[in-house]
This record gives structure tokens, sequence and C-alpha cells, in this order.
């Protein structure tokens, strides 16, 4: 059964009241971006038929179709901006706080996270082109556990397999009596991480879900106190190097080998803009330079840097190398969900402005099932009208437009169920009238296919060959309608919004239909009851009958032969002598010799009897 859309099935709303990040007057301009944004996450997570509006230039609402789940509600809920900071530090619940620090020989810097940061790595690193970078053990990315991977798309085979990138740190950090002054241009100088910082770090309690609701990004310019968004790891986190609105895209797939072959692992991959390109590579050449000075002992900030969605982290991958180009591969333990998620929230990111949920309520059908019930019985009365109108004009035949239009009807909910089930379809009442208006569209096919056939029958023609010659006369006729009807209902769903795009989808769907029934189906099956005796005696109620078309005189049927109403053909009475069909009077066709020889003696005969007469007029004349 096809789901239902917003004004058939009722749905939830979330009003979303907008704030600025600084402070500043929102504007028009922002709202509209909001909402496209918003759309354009409400898309991508399936959902069909959502109805986003603005509500006096101050709020935002969205209406959501049917019971929505509670992934797509979280994600109105918490549309905010995403930006990408660098990790000081972060923390797990089954260590202590963590560092790049690895010290070569310290048992330390080959704990739990050294583990699991050479586990499978290990195994990929002679696949992984130059540029691969590993996510950290001890990192949170939403859905997805264990590592990831941050590669450049380039075929330089990788020098190293991953980082051992953890270690734990002397803790005399933050609680020197002088604590060093920041580089303000090294978003990743641990001096950022002050006393202050780390009391809040240390009182953070990545379990609690209050703590993972989201909300603010913080400000660009300061150190973010934060979660995964998994509660999994807390981190402390940079200043903005690269925010959200630099994403060009982001899509999600199997991953590609270096050797051109596609593994069975899911992988994310994001491009940047220009501006954004210059500052990752940037970013990634420093966060490189870290990961060096880590594997010579010094005190560095890991090589991570995280993507923060809503203020939580999603994702903090690693780097090793310098990525140039502005194109990254994100990989790890990701499945097929996860992967689509996490690249419809890089894609998505960016909104321009933080939101409030005002309100969410259950709302119901704005028309309802009785108008669908009218709806209904519209198109019902429509198709019983086009069955008795076929079956009156084209008797039998006619029942061959009603089996066209059952399976049309057929496969058109076969499809729209598919749709349906996985794709987010919904059927609105707009998309029903597009059904009702294709029973026209569908009959007209027939009825110019039937009448191209009746045209060849009155031009005298067999049967089997007025449905061989109709047929090329018609398909002309009927690609050339469905391609207009087509090209309108493409128009309609590209310019328009809302329900006259349910209307524009419908159209086009069932104008495809309606060419497939007919190439496939309808003609094909003429062609077979051509040749049965029925139709090609031309049975008066098989709606083909000569003489109800208008045959009222003996057709010529070639080779001396006519044929008359009974459909008989009877040879001339006279032997032909001219002509490619001249014979003689057993029937046998002369040569050409033989037809001037024959032609000779019937010049001769007819000049013979006129001399005779003359003889005879004269010999009168004497005895008078």
């Amino acid at each position: 059964m096809p789901k239902l859309a917003l004004d058939l099935e009722g749905g939830t709303q979330i009003i979303l009241t907008p704030k600025t990040t600084d402070g500043s007057e929102i504007s028009d301009q922002d709202i509209s971006e909001a909402i496209n944004i918003i759309r354009q996450r409400v898309d991508a997570s399936g959902v069909a038929e959502a109805e986003i509006t603005s509500q006096g230039g101050q709020n935002i609402v969205v209406a959501l179709p049917g019971t929505p789940d509670q992934s797509t509600l979280d994600l109105v809920r918490r549309s905010a901006q995403m930006n990408f900071r660098p990790v000081l530090a972060y923390d797990s619940a089954l260590s202590g706080l963590v560092q790049d620090e690895p010290t070569t020989g310290t048992d330390g810097a080959t704990d739990a996270p050294t583990d699991g940061a050479t586990d499978q790595p290990t195994k990929d690193a002679t696949e992984a082109p130059s540029g691969e970078t590993t996510e950290q053990p001890a990192e949170g990315e939403g859905s997805t556990e264990g590592e990831s991977r941050v590669r450049a798309e380039t075929a330089t085979p990788s020098v190293e397999a991953t980082p051992t990138g953890d270690a734990t740190p002397t803790g005399d950090a933050t609680t020197e009596p002088e604590a060093p002054v920041a580089d303000p241009n090294n978003p990743s100088d641990l001096a950022q991480v002050t006393d202050a910082v780390m009391k809040q770090f240390e009182e953070l309690d990545c379990v609690d879900p209050a703590n993972r609701a989201g909300g603010s990004s913080g400000a660009e310019n300061e150190v973010l106190v934060t979660c995964a968004s998994d509660g999994l790891f807390k981190y402390i986190l940079g200043p903005v190097e690269i925010p959200g609105r630099m994403i060009d895209s982001a899509s999600s797939g199997l991953r590609q080998l270096a050797n051109g072959a596609v593994s069975n692992e899911w992988a994310v991959n994001m491009e940047f803009t220009k501006e954004g390109a210059d500052r990752f590579r940037a970013t990634t050449a420093r966060l490189a330079q870290q990961y060096q000075a880590s594997m010579l002992g010094q005190e560095v900030a890991p090589n991570l840097f995280a993507m923060v969605l809503d203020g939580l982290v999603i994702s903090a991958p690693s780097v090793e190398s310098e990525i140039p180009d502005g194109r990254a591969e994100v990989t790890g333990s990701f499945t097929q969900k996860s992967a689509a998620d996490l690249a419809n929230q890089l894609n998505f990111g960016a909104l321009p402005l933080d939101f409030v949920v005002q309100s969410e309520s259950e709302i119901s059908a704005t028309l309802g099932s009785e108008q669908l019930e009218k709806g209904l019985i519209a198109g019902l009365i429509g198709l019983l009208l086009v069955v008795a109108y076929s079956l009156v004009q084209y008797r039998t035949l006619g029942l061959v437009t009603v089996a066209s239009l059952v399976l049309a009807t057929i496969l058109t909910y076969v499809v729209i169920a598919l749709l349906s089930w996985t794709q987010g379809y919904r059927l609105s009442l707009p998309g029903v009238t597009g059904l009702v208006v294709a029973i026209g569209i569908t009959a007209d096919s027939f009825i110019v296919y039937f009448e191209r056939i009746r045209d060849e029958l009155r031009d005298g023609r067999a049967l089997t060959g007025a449905v061989d010659k109709g047929w090329s006369r018609a398909k002309r006729t009927i690609l050339a309608s469905d391609a207009v009807n087509f090209l309108a209902a493409i128009v309609l769903y590209f310019l328009a919004v809302g329900g006259v795009r349910g209307f524009a989808f419908t159209l086009g769907l069932t104008t495809v239909i309606d060419l497939i029934v007919v190439f496939f189906f309808t003609h094909p099956l003429m062609t077979l009851l051509a040749r049965t005796k029925f139709f090609a005696s031309g049975h008066p109620a098989s709606g083909l009958d000569p003489r109800q078309l208008g045959v009222d005189r003996p057709r010529y049927a070639g080779r001396g032969r006519v044929t008359g109403l009974s459909g008989d053909a009877t040879k001339d009475s006279e032997p032909a002598l001219v002509g490619a069909a001249a014979s003689d009077e057993d029937g046998r066709r002369l040569t050409l010799a033989e037809r001037k020889a024959a032609a000779a003696r019937a010049a001769a005969d007819a000049e013979a009897p006129t001399a005779t007469t003359d003889a005879d007029a004269g010999d009168d004349e004497e005895t008078r």
C-alpha cells in the first residue's frame, strides 16, 4: 500500500525559532537559506512531500508526513552550523586524558590506543594511497565506531601504516604556575588548554544524555569542550579552521582501492570549495607536521581534526600527510546507512542560524480520507466511462482497451508502492489527480491505434496488413503525444513546488507506463488477434466489420481478382492479356512472347468480324 502525503494522512509539525550566533539581526535571506537547507536535509533523509515554510518571517515551520523516525526528527531539531576544528585532547571511558605524545620505547605510547590504531589499518596500508590518514580509536563519529580514515585521492603508495598517535601526557601542561601564551596563528597550540578549560573538560560527563543534546557550536575563535555524538568520547577542540559552508559536496559509496578494485568497505568522499581547499591544505600540512613531530617524541597536539555539527563531534579522523587538492575520503567501520548519514550531514551542515524548538505537535490531515475517497471515486467513474465508450465504439475490440487499462493500472500501483517502500515516496491528492488524468492519456493511445487500423481496412487492406500498416502510422502519433506530455511533466516538476510536483511526477510516470503498455502489450495482442478467424473474417461484433466501416463495393485483390463484401476472392470472367497478371483460360501465367502472340490474335479476331460484316452488306445491296 503506498504511503500517503501530509494532506491525506497528517503528520508531525515542528516550529523552529532561529537565532544568530553573534546576536545580529536575522534577515529574510538567512531564513530563505535555512529553509532550503532544511528541505534538502529532509529530502535526503528519504521523506517525501514534506512542507517547510516561513511563518511571519520569524519562525520556520516543518511539517513531516506520517510518523517520521527519530533520526529524521533529530535532523530537523538539531539543524545547526557545521565546522572543522583541530583536536587538542580527548578522553574516553576506558582511558585518561590523551594527547599525541608517543615516546619510542615507552609503554604508555603503545597502550590501547596503539593497538586500536594498528589493527585493521595496518592491513590496509599497502592498499591506501599517499595522504591516507586514519582516525584514532579514541574518537566518536556518531553512529559508527572504530577507526576511520581520511586520505587524499592520489595514487602514490602509502609510506606509513597508521600513527600510534596517543600517549599519556605528563599532566603538567595545564598546571604550571606560568601558563604559556597561545600562538594565535596555530589553532593546534596546546597553550590554549588552560586550567579553566581543563576543569570544564574533566567535569563534562558525556554519558549524560543532556550533554549530548547538542546546541551552540561556540565562538569560532575560541576553544570548545564537547562530546562525541555517540557519547563515547569527549574532546577539547581548537578554533574553527574550516566552516561547513566551504564543503562543496559529499557522497557515500564503497571504497575504491589504489589498484582500481572496489572493496566492501563503505566510505564518505568529500570535496571542498576553492577557498575551503586552500584552508584544508594548510590544515592537513600542519597536522602532518604534528604527526612527524609526535613520531620524534615531541609534545604536540593529536594530528586529528574534528567534524563538529550542532556542537557535537560526528567524526574526528587523523592526518599523516598534506592533502593538496581539497578532496578526501573518510573510511572506517561504516555501514551503508551511517556512511550516507555522515555524507548527508557534511552536505547540508552549514546552516546560517541556530534554532530553538518552539513547539512540536501532531497535526491532522488537511484533506483527509474523505477527499481521497472522492478522488478515487472520480478516477473510477472516469475509468468506467472510458470502458463503456470503448465497448460501444469498438465492440469486442474494446476488450483490448480494457485489458490494457487494467495492466496499466496494475503497473502504476506496483511502481508507486515500490517507490513508497524503497524511496519514501508519498502519494498526495495532486498525485491522485495525475493518475486520473492518465486514464484519458492511455485511452487516447488506443483510440489512435484502432482508428489507424480501421482506416487501412477502408483502403482495402486485409486485417493483418491493416494492423502492421496502422501501427507504423499510429506509433509516430503516440510517441509525439506522449513526448509532449512527458516534457510538460518534467517542466512542472522542476519549476513548481509543493503539490504541483506531485501531479507532475504521477503524470510523467503514467506517460512512461502508457508507452510500455502500448508497445509491449497492446500491439502484440492485436497482431495475434488479427490472425484469428473471428477478427480476420470481419465479424460484426469484432468492431472491424468492413460493412460497418463503410466499405460497400468490391475491392481489387490483385492478379485479376476482386474481393466482395463476403470476403471471398473471385477471378475475372475474361483472362487478362496484358500486364504482370496476364494468363490463359486455365489461369497459367503467360510469358512475354505468349502475351505478344495472344495480343496479335486478339487484334486479328477483332478485325475479322468487321470485314465479314462489310461483305454481307455488299451482297444485300446487289440483291436489291
